[in-house]
């Protein structure tokens, strides 16, 4: 009968100083972790302790009247909505279109090299230089105007260098081995990609996905100089899709920031940071959800 190897049996062979640095540096890995979680925990605590007492179906729903005294979030909700959508939509594919092109078909190495750069320095560059961006672009050169396809045109190119490099260093990972195998059995170059290097990548591609929504909900800079402020409820499915592009309209984190920064009003300011919260969580889990299902498919 074999003995279980002992939790502790990599360190009998270590001298006492050896031992005790290596406990201390465990003990601070895991007082790291704790610290973190404990973080988190009290962040998403607190957010919930103050907003969820405040909201309710019509603060959900309702349109913003000062008239008749009405707090809602529902026209910002909505746009927030389409705003995600129409970023990922054209975001997405030329995303993982140009990330498949740069590790499949590129040949010069010194060029991709150069892209790859460009992207990483892209990434990093704060909110508020895509939002002039945006605005000389967009919404005055080509005459858009502050409207919901401006603030989205002006995520996809602050969401594009995200997308493309999680979804290279994803497509790296697959093995070489992969691609001879497919292409030895008589597969072609694209039917290879499609049918073996992009299910192995799947969880890269879901990841950058991921980010990317993360970005566009939690976007503020961008949205308020392309899109403005307006509180008013955008009835596509009445006025046609041709209002996307004449309408303007505040998403949640927009909406956050009037409640917080101009009308000082946290109460209603942490709910809609609930409404961010649930909205962000139910967006990753149906990402995740579709990622391992085209994974098995």
């Amino acid at each position: 009968m074999t003995k279980r190897p002992e939790k502790n049996a990599g360190m009998e062979g270590l001298s006492a100083e050896r031992r005790a640095y290596d406990i201390t540096m465990r003990a601070l890995i895991y007082l790291a972790a704790v610290i973190v979680v404990a973080l988190l925990l009290f962040l998403l605590g607190y957010i919930l302790y103050r907003g969820l007492p405040n909201l309710t179906w019509e603060f959900l729903t309702a349109e913003e009247s000062v008239v008749k005294d009405i707090q809602g979030i529902g026209p910002a909700i909505l746009n927030t909505v389409y705003v995600i959508i129409a970023t990922l939509i054209v975001a997405l594919p030329l995303g993982v279109g140009a990330a498949i092109y740069l590790t499949e078909y590129a040949k010069n190495r010194k060029l991709v090299a150069a892209i790859e750069f460009a992207t990483e320095t892209l990434a990093g560059i704060p909110s508020i230089i895509y939002a002039l961006v945006g605005v000389l672009v967009f919404a005055e050169s080509l005459r858009l105007g502050k409207t919901l396809i401006a603030g989205s045109l002006t995520l996809v190119i602050m969401t594009l260098p995200t997308i493309i490099r999680t979804t290279q260093e994803s497509l790296k990972t697959v093995p070489q081995s992969y691609r001879e195998g497919s292409l030895g059995l008589g597969s072609g170059k694209w039917h290879m990609i499609r049918t073996v290097v992009l299910p192995s990548s799947i969880d890269g591609i879901v990841t950058g996905c991921i980010l990317a929504i993360g970005r566009i909900v939690g976007e503020s800079a961008v949205l308020l100089y392309t899109v403005g402020m307006s509180m008013k409820m955008q009835d596509f499915f009445r006025d046609g899709l041709e209002s996307f592009f004449a309408s303007s309209g505040s998403t949640l984190s927009v909406a956050l920031y009037v409640y917080a920064k101009v009308r000082a009003d946290f109460d209603l300011a942490f709910s809609v940071a609930v409404v961010l919260i649930v909205i962000t969580l139910v967006i990753n889990l149906v990402a995740k959800l579709a990622g391992r299902g085209l994974k098995k498919n």
